[in-house]
Order: C-alpha cells, then structure tokens, then sequence
C-alpha cells in the first residue's frame, strides 16, 4: 500500500459526497453522550443493522464502548443548530448538548430524538478500530419514524432535498 493521499484532500473530496445528518446517542453511567455524524449506512435487513463511525476521541465512542448500546437520530429539516451544537460548535459538551430538542430515552434508555425523521436504537454486534474512528456494526432493536424532510449535508452547508 505505497499509495499516499494528503489527508485535507481527502476530507474536500469526501464534503462533496452529500449525506444525511444524524446524531448518535448514548447513555453512560455518567448521563448522556451525543455527537453529529453523516458516518451512517445500512449493513443488512437480515438481521436488521446499520454500521456508524464515531471519533474514539469523543465521550459517545467510549459510552457504546462501555455500555454497547446506542441510537442514530436522522435530524429534520431545519435543525442545523441542534447539528452544530452536537458536533461541538459553542463549547457544549456532554449533558449540555441535550438542551435542545425533545429528547426520551428507549427502551434501553438511551435517548432518542421525539421528532426525529427516523430514529434505530441498537445494540453493538461489532465493533473495529479504524484510523482515529470506532466502527460500531448495531444490531437494531427498536425503529421510529416521522414523517417530513431530513437535514442534508454537502460541500460544509446544510441542504433539504427537492423533488426533480
């Protein structure tokens, strides 16, 4: 593998691939955890599972870690600021993160988004370090929808789909 890509152009090609604006959740010992992420796609129906990357540098990596469960949360259109707030924009950190949005726990307690366009709660069937992220493969126990327009993400702005 002597191929070696600057690790900035990376991170302008992969802006321009748009993807959907979730936030994963948690619930540790110590209250919970949640980040920003586009890091989400389905890995099978059978059984039912979808795989995320999460910064192991972040409080929600270590909370799954421990406690090997979590929730992805596809935000509505508009909830930019609840994006910017979880992806650390203010210096909100841990429970601070929770003040916007209606949040109730699962079954599991583990908090989930009350208008979230669909929200999985799921229980780690793997796990893989990878670079400075955690792949967490989460079995789905739980599924909620909503109905309306999810946040986008491209090219470091917010964006809502439009039928062509």
């Amino acid at each position: 593998m002597g191929v070696s890509v600057d690790p900035g152009q990376f991170r302008s090609a992969m802006a321009r691939f748009p993807g959907a604006v979730t936030i994963i959740t948690t619930l540790t010992p110590q209250g919970r955890r949640g980040i920003t992420a586009t890091a989400v796609c389905s890995v099978t129906a059978d059984p039912p599972s979808l795989l995320v990357c999460v910064n192991r540098a972040t409080g929600t990596c270590q909370g799954i870690l421990e406690t090997g469960r979590f929730a992805v949360n596809l935000l509505p259109d508009p909830s930019g600021d609840m994006a910017m707030r979880f992806a650390g924009v203010g210096g909100a950190t841990g429970e601070e993160k929770f003040a916007l949005g209606d949040w109730r726990p699962d079954a599991q307690g583990v908090p989930v988004l009350a208008d979230a366009r669909v929200a999985f709660s799921c229980e780690v069937a793997e796990s893989l370090k990878a670079g400075t992220h955690q792949i967490f493969i989460g079995q789905i126990t739980d599924i909620s929808e909503a109905e309306g327009a999810a946040l986008l993400y491209e090219q470091s702005r917010f964006h809502r789909l439009a039928p062509l």
